[in-house]
């Protein structure tokens, strides 16, 4: 599972995804085993959105959740 703390500095600090986000990310998303034989640089543009996406995505999760503490 994704560390709810490193959502969270995302938002914060407005920088690039750190690779353990990155990694967690691409296996919920199942093209991890491209990561792992290719490189960052093999996935797909799409699987590059939709990996932003899920960031964005439970990025606005835990801020809601935060919110509601």
């Amino acid at each position: 599972m994704i560390l709810k703390e490193e959502i969270l500095k995302m938002g914060r600090r407005r920088s690039v995804m750190s690779e353990q986000l990155k990694v967690e990310l691409a296996k919920e998303l199942g093209f991890y085993d491209t990561v792992e034989r290719e490189g960052w640089g093999a996935i797909t543009t799409k699987d590059a959105g939709n990996m932003v996406k899920m960031a964005i995505q439970k990025a606005e999760e835990a801020a809601a959740a935060q919110r509601n503490q």
